[in-house]
């Protein structure tokens, strides 16, 4: 489940970009912040799948799970809030973004480019970051499973 879920990751990640740099749609800072925990969680889901014990697999699950839950609040966030305004110059996540100098390590995949305004755009007539809310909703799903997991008795 952990490595299905580090796979779902990365698959969002590479359809993000692919959105990015082939169909132009541009990323604000919300957006790469979401990159970013998508990232965190895969990491995370990496280490509880090699993970030895039950407990590291439930702990690693766990923190997926609260990464997932941030991501689904950025989302909301970027919806309701950012993309209503026409700068995302010095939000949280604009913050964020510098403090761990993304832009600089890898532009191609965390510069940002667009406005939290110019960056509200729709695939198949659903706004881009409510692909992002369901892929954190399957996400948390899926460690819920793997939390709550009771190993049989011998």
């Amino acid at each position: 489940t952990l490595l299905a879920m580090a796979g779902l990751c990365i698959a969002g990640e590479a359809s993000a970009l692919v959105a990015q740099h082939v169909f132009g749609i541009q990323p604000c800072p919300w957006c790469i912040l979401q990159r970013v925990l998508y990232l965190v969680i895969a990491a995370l889901c990496l280490m509880g799948a090699v993970a030895r014990t039950s407990a590291l697999h439930k702990f690693f699950a766990g923190a997926a799970l609260v990464f997932a839950s941030l991501v689904a609040a950025t989302a909301l966030y970027q919806h309701f809030v950012a993309a209503q305004s026409s700068s995302c110059n010095l939000t949280l996540a604009d913050k964020i973004i510098s403090a761990l100098r993304l832009e600089s390590l890898a532009p191609a995949m965390f510069q940002v480019t667009a406005s939290c305004a110019d960056a509200a755009v729709s695939v198949l007539g659903v706004p881009f970051e409510f692909w992002s809310l369901a892929l954190a909703g399957v996400l948390a799903v899926a460690a819920l499973p793997v939390i709550f997991e009771r190993r049989a008795r011998r």
